[in-house]
């Protein structure tokens, strides 16, 4: 660690133990402890050269340390990071412009990082201890947590933050990162609103639930659309009758638990025109699939994987996670009809994120779910090892199952 640094952090402790000592800390509010913060720090520093970023930054930090999260404020404030990976106190990684690298800055000890645990597990009404030491929540700003604390975790508290963006996923956002092209996002506009359900899928961090987002604001403002999460992260803002859930863990006693399962059943008698699920793990499978062939057409969900393919055989171990008596056929063919549109997302080897294959489900044949390829991406001759060229094309099937399109009023050939 450089010399600057550790004579920061010795600095930061000393006013943080100065301020702490001979202030009411309990009877300040947040603006007059910020500038009692200010003044000390002004006079630990008045003999010595401190730019005013550096003053700024140490102000933040002693005054973080106190009313905030610490270091973690620093990092949640910094809107270029998107993801936050804390491996112990020590080890601190963040993703900024899709690479991973460690931070120079640490937290003051095991003990600081597992009481700002607690507090960021405490403000959303969760709880995690050696009885349940493994969560899943969220920051105020919406950003998705989770948690394992040792003896489960080996090298210390671990945290990991999906930051949470302040602007919602758009479309157009979605184009201008070169995800996808304007026309296909025009088709995909008009499939949403046709009703066809869509379901998205891809490996961890292809952006499943960006997409989902960004699809999810195509849906017509008038409609009824429930949400199900495990941690509230969709940002829809132009349905006016949205209504949003997320899941809850099972308190230290073991009961009190809500799983996605329960919502989708209870969401069911609260009339929704759709139902978006923010993605689908286990036995919920059965109860979305279920819900999608019981005229909640046009709901929307995720699920991982690494192809189209891979996704429909690991939606049938999930049904089969949530009923395991049920023949394939039966699974099988409850896919076929349930699910209309997929979406294969991926992120390339130079951590660009593409939409590689939009596929049409059309129909259970001979024990099979047949498949009807609309959209496949190609590389083109530009593509090298360090960057993926190509573009998302469209392929010489039609479209099969277009009756959604014709009730729909809609003309125009997908």
């Amino acid at each position: 660690m450089d010399e600057y640094f550790e004579r920061e952090q010795r600095l930061i402790a000393e006013i943080k133990q100065y301020v702490s000592e001979n202030f009411p800390l309990s009877q300040m509010s947040d603006e007059e402890l910020e500038g009692k913060v200010e003044e000390v720090v002004q006079q630990k520093t008045s003999g010595t050269y401190v730019s005013i970023e550096q003053r700024l930054s140490i102000v933040r930090q002693v005054y973080s340390s106190i009313r905030g999260f610490g270091l973690l404020d620093t990092i949640i404030s910094d809107d270029t990071i998107t993801e936050v990976m804390i491996n112990g106190h020590e080890n601190v990684f963040i993703e900024k412009n899709g690479k991973v690298v460690k931070m120079d800055k640490q937290f003051e000890s095991q003990r600081r990082l597992e009481d700002i645990i607690q507090r960021v597990v405490g403000l959303a009404g969760r709880e995690v201890n050696q009885a349940s030491p493994i969560v899943d929540t969220r920051l105020p700003d919406g950003s998705r947590v989770n948690v394992v604390l040792p003896p489960i975790a080996l090298c210390g508290p671990t945290m990991t933050i999906r930051k949470f963006s302040k602007t919602p996923m758009t479309i157009e956002r979605l184009i201008h990162y070169g995800s996808l092209t304007r026309e296909i996002a025009d088709k995909l506009e008009l499939l949403v609103k046709a009703k066809y359900n869509i379901f998205i899928c891809g490996g961890t961090g292809s952006g499943k639930t960006t997409f989902l987002n960004a699809l999810s604001n195509y849906i017509p403002r008038d409609e009824r659309v429930i949400t199900i999460e495990d941690s509230a992260e969709l940002q829809i803002t132009k349905v006016d009758n949205l209504v949003s859930m997320e899941t809850r863990n099972a308190n230290s006693a073991g009961t009190g638990a809500i799983t996605i399962r329960d919502l989708i059943k209870s969401s069911l008698r609260m009339r929704p025109e759709r139902i978006v699920v923010g993605e689908v793990r286990g036995g919920e499978a059965l109860d979305m699939l279920q819900a999608m062939n019981t005229g909640h057409d046009g709901s929307l969900s995720t699920g991982h994987a690494n192809s189209t393919h891979d996704m429909l055989s690991r939606l049938e171990t999930m049904v089969l996670q949530g009923a395991a008596g049920l023949p394939l056929e039966a699974i099988r063919q409850q896919i076929a009809s349930a699910v209309d549109i997929m979406i294969h997302l991926s992120r390339l080897r130079d951590h660009s994120r593409k939409t590689m294959e939009i596929t049409e489900v059309v129909g259970y044949e001979n024990g099979e779910i047949v498949m009807n390829p609309l959209y496949v991406f190609e590389e083109d001759e530009n593509s090298t090892l360090e960057k993926v060229s190509g573009s998302l094309n469209r392929t010489k099937n039609p479209m099969a199952h277009t009756w959604k399109l014709q009730l729909a009023g809609i003309k125009t050939e997908i």
